[in-house]
């Protein structure tokens, strides 16, 4: 269920005089039940959707409408007492800042082009994510009673033109045996004596850990922020991790090394939240030789010749020498959470793929086992792999037959927005609203907000 709404993230500034409807700063334009809607709040969303590539032909009429939606589903959730995690706020609103950050290199940058502190910044996301979430919440709630059988399915499909149906791009399911190549002990007792050295420098108070994060740390998602976390619980970190994170007491303390499948980690405490820690870390990855490589492909290359002469399945040599764990106990098998439906599924498309192995897999036939790659995995580890293409679905119009899951979607989200647009409906026919006469002329999606 995906149904439209525009969030406010916060835009940072009025725009141009001379894009302004009227000349004036700001003034109400619409007032939904107790709450106005400012001209300002109008300017603020018109801004953040053309930074996010969105072009609105009417953005004077649709956007005040879209914010006094929003204002009928928060005073609904406020009398549904509907209550969102603070945890799950204050980490969706550093998502939207590190993203900031990201695009325009610096937070120094971010305050410059959007005139604001990171703080005052964290502060507006976190009002305008916690709106968010309780909108969706409310929605769900709303459309809690969908449901869809399969003789809708078909009869909604049953009549439609075949070009009217939802074109499913090609699709491949693939089946991968990893090498993880070593660093020499050598090399791991370079680094560990480097971690030592951060380690003793914070301990004595030479220098700040966010300091030597920012400098040293391989970690590219937190070393510019000083080697700083997010809240996380157990769940959301690799458990070494966990465990030594989780056991800290001292913020001025620092860590015992920590081995994991990213490499080696020193860690700082920074809080505790509930079941949840924000901690600093520094981590360093092993250099591993260009032999080490070489090695490691020819091992997968000779396990590849035994697969191709049928002296061993590619399930068991997966299930047998893999290093890659997420996928070993699945006989070999790639799958991914689908974030279209948060499904799990062993179907790809090319470019949902790692792109290594989309590149190899796009010219192989079905059966085929390739020759040993290395490649940059999900976790950013360089590693060395074999990949056989187990079936190729080629591009289609959605059947009942091979889609019926896709087609469900589509029928169970055309159900859940009938049932917000009436919701919508019903709710504005009790719901006092006043709108200043320069926007009543407006074409609105929905009727009733103009009182006669």
């Amino acid at each position: 269920m995906r149904k439209v709404i525009l969030i406010l993230f916060g835009c940072w500034a009025l725009c141009s005089q001379a894009q302004r409807p009227r000349n004036v700063v700001d003034e109400v334009i619409w007032v939904v039940g107790d709450d106005p809607i400012y001209l300002s709040d109008v300017e603020q969303a018109r801004l953040y959707a053309e930074s996010e590539g969105q072009a609105l032909e009417n953005p004077y009429c649709i956007i005040p409408e879209q914010i006094a939606i929003q204002k009928l589903y928060l005073h609904q959730a406020e009398i549904d007492s509907i209550t969102v995690s603070e945890g799950d706020i204050i980490r969706a609103a550093d998502e939207i800042i590190n993203r900031y950050i990201q695009n325009i290199g610096s937070k120094e940058g971010v305050e410059a082009v959007m005139h604001k502190s990171i703080s005052q910044l964290r502060e507006d996301f976190k009002r305008s994510q916690r709106d968010r979430m309780r909108i969706q919440r409310e929605q769900q709630r709303i459309t809690e009673k969908v449901a869809i059988t399969p003789a809708e399915v078909r009869e909604y499909f049953k009549n439609l033109p075949a070009d009217s149906l939802p074109l499913i791009p090609t699709q491949v399911e693939v089946e991968i045996i990893t090498a993880q190549p070593q660093p020499t002990r050598a090399e791991v007792e370079r680094i560990e004596n480097k971690l030592r050295s951060f380690a003793d420098r914070v301990n004595s108070g030479e220098t700040e850990f966010s300091t030597l994060a920012r400098f040293y740390s391989q970690d590219p998602g937190s070393s510019r922020n000083g080697g700083e976390m997010d809240y996380m619980g157990r769940g959301q970190l690799v458990p070494e991790f966990a465990n030594v994170a989780f056991s800290l007491s001292d913020p001025k303390k620092v860590s015992k090394i920590v081995k994991t499948e990213f490499g080696y980690h020193i860690i700082q405490l920074v809080d505790k939240r509930g079941d949840k820690v924000k901690v600093r870390h520094i981590l360093l990855k092993p250099d591993i030789s260009s032999d080490e490589f070489a090695r490691q492909e020819a091992k997968l290359d000779s396990i590849a010749t035994l697969i191709r002469e049928h002296k061993l399945s590619f399930e068991d040599a997966a299930a047998i020498y893999s290093d890659d764990k997420d996928t070993r106990n699945n006989k070999g098998l790639m799958s991914y959470v689908n974030p279209e439906d948060g499904m799990l599924t062993a179907r790809f498309q090319l470019k949902d793929l790692n792109q290594s192995i989309a590149q190899v897999i796009d010219t192989m036939k079905v059966g085929e086992v390739s020759k040993a790659i290395t490649m940059t995995n999900a976790k950013g580890q360089d590693v060395c792999a074999v990949v056989k293409l187990k079936a190729r679905i080629d591009a289609h119009r959605a059947n009942p037959k091979e889609d019926f899951q896709k087609l469900r979607d589509v029928v169970y989200e055309k159900r859940c927005n009938e049932k917000l647009d009436e919701w919508i409906a019903n709710k504005i026919k009790t719901t006092y609203v006043r709108i200043n006469p320069d926007f009543k002329n407006c074409t609105f999606k929905y009727k009733g907000w103009i009182k006669e």
